[in-house]
């Protein structure tokens, strides 16, 4: 390690994993004097014309003195940095901090002269982009605001390597040298292209697993039974396109083959397989597992499956050989999913692997399936697969991943690999912990913009699985719940709704808006779906009843009828049992709607049916061959009238315009064009549902999403207010943090910190005494309110705790006896006094930084509405003024503001302002971890903020802001 006279301790820190271009992994970490030889053995393999690249004269060995030179750095004003796999270098990375003259120097000096040394054998990976994030990272934390490099003209790669960073550069020609100078700071360019370089190197990870050309089980039983070897036969049964092999050390050296497994070749070890290997599918006792990764990485495999268990959900023990593996996994560059894993799937022609312990090959179908949990899996497999009863058809999976205690390859590495895999349209996940959700929500954001996420969560009422490594989150799982809906994921409750909302997404086009068409042969039926769109928000025209003696035909024209009215964006047929003479038979039923949804291809149509296993089965049944419609574009959601007053179904001519849930009265947000989407092959398959509810709530699923893409096409602003003084709340905000780490701000610094954001809360005065009291009302004019603020009584109004509109002493000095005698001492009370504001409707803004979630503002009517029904609204910051608008409408008590019952409309233009002034504070100062109005006031014209707190402390460290890191283990 370093010497004593080096002026800082080895910082950890910097360590990382790394994902590359090619989906292979790198350990970067700091260059330290026990690296000598590694150095020199690294230099040695590099190509002659790479020396000359880096020192610009040929240069076949290192002195002495330059591998003392490259190994001894203080990590302040020299630093080095390595990747590395298997403990040997592969590159290297160092600045040295300069003067304006370009002479070594030390701080303030704040530019670095930077370089590169790749190995050939890797150059092409990306490693060079990896290590300048990270050294340049490193550089701003010791102060370091610019790099200089100077390239020769001839080093095209190591040139483009800079230009294409998105930094902002300065670029010269001098002498017969490039010299490049530019800005550390993060911009919006270099965090767009850092976050597609991510997107790309971790999706090619994920399609290494999934895809390889070759698979070793290691394991493998000799004779049929056990995990080992059941895995080997569902890979060859399902008829893998790659090359299998089956590995088990207890093998005899004469063996060549497996019991029952003719055509595999068996080996006792990986080394000894010729041929390389893409991916390992380990199957072994948890203490051999550390010898079998060393083999697999020693021979090149790309990937590892471990569905080994006695890991971190064993207990400690289990979590530090849990540890351990992860370490070893990636030092050999390698991706992990495991251990405990379940295994994973793809139903691709072109590979057809069943890695995984389903003993059935699911159909190949257009969803993708993750799944933390193996049990959870089984079921979400089954389901799909299953025919009759329930919600069935031929709709089936493209990929399935079972993470087990996913100690690296996670649900966001997997979305990262569907957001632009052709063979998924609809993506379905089951997750018991969310490891980092502020890149889960940037990624599922991003995802959903393409196709849609839905996402069901298990251990939601606590902690989650003991072998998941979680980052702890503040917020309560209705707020992490309510910020993952914003990002455009579609949540649901439960296994059976997340696979009938993933059935319809897959098959069907999303609705233009809310209003439904019910038809069928059933009246109660048709009435209980009817009840049930009203449930979901939806629109719903009245049911049309065709009687229980209609005929196919009967079915099939007024599907057509109904698709071709334009005030409907959705059909739900409703069938029974037929009564005729003869019975409508379910095939040519299925094929009257199949005909009539084929013909209006841009609306979805969903079948709800009653003991009809037939009918089901006949609805997924591939279409005929005949040339089927090009997709439809989506269409922007029509704007509808308010609701009636009634809850009668109304007359057949007369459509239903129920007011959805999401949006009361009130001035409405305007929705964005919908971008065009293409609709999935088998578009024409019609889901069934044994049940009108389960039916309803996923097309309101769908009609949510729907909406959702629509305002993401055009997500609003975030307004620049004038009056904001950014600089005088820095200021404010740093002179108060050089008293402590963490502090809550007296009753003045809060005013003045919102002051200068233009929000203004107003005056309260201290009352000990009665004499006190009367005295504040003389400064502040009466009418005045006197309250307690003793944290047990504060925002009780409902113990007695506030007198309000006192107009003269004598009210004053009774309200204060009152108080006094009936709940404590002022000592206890700590009263105060504050002018009466204008009456209106209470409401709560806050916002606080989570460090694994980020900012969130929240809002909600102050007392029971948010206190005992817990209905808050919450967006991610910064929000736009869309998102405002949406914020306040987005609660179930929001009519309260828009003139319920006969009362005044308030200020809601006011209300949004004041949220996106909150929002802007927080986003500019991250110090700013807790912000609290309450009681904020809203009335006919402007708010009133009565009572205000800010928490302020070092600002959580933003890694989506960093460079490049794989969860640290």
């Amino acid at each position: 390690m370093q010497t004593s006279s080096d002026r800082h301790e080895y910082p950890a820190h910097w360590e990382a994993d790394v994902v590359l271009r090619d989906g292979g992994t790198a350990r970067v970490r700091p260059i330290t004097v026990d690296d000598a030889e590694r150095l020199v053995s690294f230099y040695e393999q590099v190509s002659d014309e790479s020396k000359y690249y880096r020192f610009f004269a040929p240069y076949p060995r290192l002195s002495a003195k330059d591998v003392h030179r490259f190994t001894h750095h203080d990590f302040v004003d020299r630093v080095g940095l390595a990747a590395t796999v298997g403990g040997e270098f592969i590159a290297t990375v160092r600045y040295d901090r300069i003067g304006p003259d370009g002479a070594p120097a030390s701080s303030p000096a704040d530019e670095a002269e930077v370089a590169f040394l790749v190995q050939d054998a890797h150059q092409g990976r990306g490693i060079a982009s990896a290590l300048l994030e990270h050294i340049a990272a490193v550089a701003r934390e010791r102060g370091i605001r610019r790099f200089a490099a100077e390239v020769l003209p001839a080093n095209s790669k190591m040139i483009k390597v800079f230009t294409d960073a998105g930094y902002t550069q300065k670029r010269s020609f001098e002498d017969g040298v490039v010299r490049l100078e530019f800005g550390l700071e993060p911009t919006d360019r270099s965090l767009a292209v850092q976050q597609a370089r991510e997107q790309r190197a971790e999706a090619r990870s994920v399609q290494r697993l999934l895809a390889p050309g070759s698979v070793a089980v290691i394991g493998a039983g000799r004779t049929p039974g056990g995990v080992g070897r059941s895995l080997l036969d569902n890979i060859r049964d399902a008829g893998f396109t790659g090359r299998l092999y089956a590995v088990n050390k207890a093998l005899p050296p004469e063996r060549k083959e497996l019991d029952g497994a003719a055509g595999v070749p068996a080996h006792r070890s990986v080394r000894d397989i010729d041929g390389p290997v893409d991916l390992a599918v380990v199957a072994v006792p948890a203490d051999d597992v550390p010898e079998t990764v060393a083999e697999c990485g020693e021979h090149g495999v790309q990937g590892i499956v471990v569905v080994s268990a006695g890991y971190a959900e064993a207990g400690p023990d289990g979590r530090e050989r849990q540890r351990a593996l992860v370490r070893q996994v990636r030092s050999y560059g390698m991706r992990l999913i495991g251990p405990n894993a379940f295994g994973v799937i793809n139903t691709s022609p072109e590979v057809r692997l069943n890695a995984s312990l389903a003993p059935q090959m699911p159909r190949p179908g257009r969803i993708g399936l993750f799944a933390q949990s193996g049990a959870i899996g089984i079921a979400l497999l089954s389901r799909l697969h299953r025919r009759g009863g329930g919600v069935t058809g031929v709709t089936g999976v493209s990929t399935f991943v079972s993470s087990g205690n996913r100690a690296d390859v996670s649900g966001n590495d997997v979305m990262q690999y569907w957001y632009d895999d052709p063979d998924t349209d609809v993506a379905l996940m089951y997750l018991e912990s969310i490891g980092n959700p502020r890149k889960f929500t940037r990624l599922a954001r991003r995802t959903a913009a393409v196709k849609p996420l839905v996402v069901v969560q298990g251990a939601r009422h606590g902690s989650g699985p003991r072998g998941h490594a979680v980052r702890a989150t503040r917020l309560p799982h209705a707020t992490v719940s309510a910020l993952l809906r914003q990002a455009g994921v579609i949540r649901v409750d439960t296994i059976t709704e997340l696979v009938d909302a993933g059935l319809l997404l897959a098959r069907q086009p999303l609705p233009s808006g809310p209003r439904v068409a019910i038809l069928g042969n059933s009246e109660s039926l048709g009435l209980l779906t009817y009840d049930a769109c009203l449930a979901e928000g939806l629109r719903p025209h009245r049911p049309l009843d065709l009687t229980t003696g209609a005929s196919a035909a009967d079915f099939h024209a007024a599907l057509s009828r109904a698709l071709a009215d334009d005030t409907c964006d959705a059909v739900v047929v409703t069938a029974i049992p037929a009564l005729g003479e003869p019975p409508t038979d379910d095939a040519a039923l299925a094929g009257a709607l199949r005909s009539a949804a084929a013909a209006t291809p841009s609306k979805p149509v969903l079948v709800v049916h009653v003991e009809l296993g037939g009918l089901a089965e006949a609805l997924s049944a591939a279409a005929s061959t005949a040339p089927q419609p090009a997709p439809a574009r989506l269409e922007t959601q029509a704007t509808h009238p308010a609701p009636p007053d009634g809850g009668r179904p109304p007359t057949a001519t007369t459509p239903v315009t129920a007011s959805t849930r999401a949006t009361p009265p009130g001035p409405a947000v305007p929705a964005a064009p919908l971008t065009p989407v293409s609709l999935p092959e088998d578009a024409h398959l019609i889901p069934a549902y044994p049940a009108a509810e389960r039916a309803v709530r996923a097309l309101a699923h769908s009609v949510a999403y729907a909406q959702w893409r629509r305002d993401a096409a055009d997500p609003g602003k975030v307004p620049g207010y004038e009056d904001i003084d950014e600089r005088s709340a820095a200021a404010l905000i740093d002179a108060q943090l050089t008293r402590g780490e963490s502090l809550t701000l007296g009753t003045e610094e809060t005013r003045a910190l919102l002051g200068a954001y233009g929000i203004h809360v107003h005056r309260a005065l201290p009352a000990p005494t009665a004499d006190a009291a009367v005295e504040a009302a003389r400064t502040l004019g009466r009418p005045v309110a006197l309250k307690v603020t003793a944290p047990h009584l504060r925002h009780r109004a409902d113990l007695g705790g506030v007198r309000l509109d006192l107009a003269d002493e004598e009210q004053l000095r009774r309200a204060y006896a009152e108080l006094t005698d009936q709940l404590g001492t002022p000592e206890e009370l700590s009263p105060v006094v504050q002018r009466m504001a204008p009456r209106g409707v209470d409401t709560i803004v806050r916002a606080v930084i989570d460090p694994a979630a980020g900012a969130a503002l929240s809002f909600g009517l102050a007392g029971a509405p948010s206190q005992l029904l817990g209905d808050m609204a919450h967006r991610l910051i910064p929000v736009t003024d869309r998102e405002a608008a949406s914020l306040v409408r987005s609660i179930r008590t929001a009519p309260l503001l828009f003139g319920w019952r006969g009362s005044a409309p308030v200020d809601t233009p006011a209300l949004e302002e004041l949220l996106l002034r909150v929002s802007r504070l927080v986003d500019d100062h991250p110090e700013v971890v807790a912000v609290g109005l309450e009681p904020v006031v809203v009335a006919t014209h402007g708010v009133s903020v009565l009572s205000a707190s800010v928490r302020l402390a070092p600002p959580p460290a933003r890694d989506d802001l960093g460079p490049r890191t794989l969860p640290a283990y």
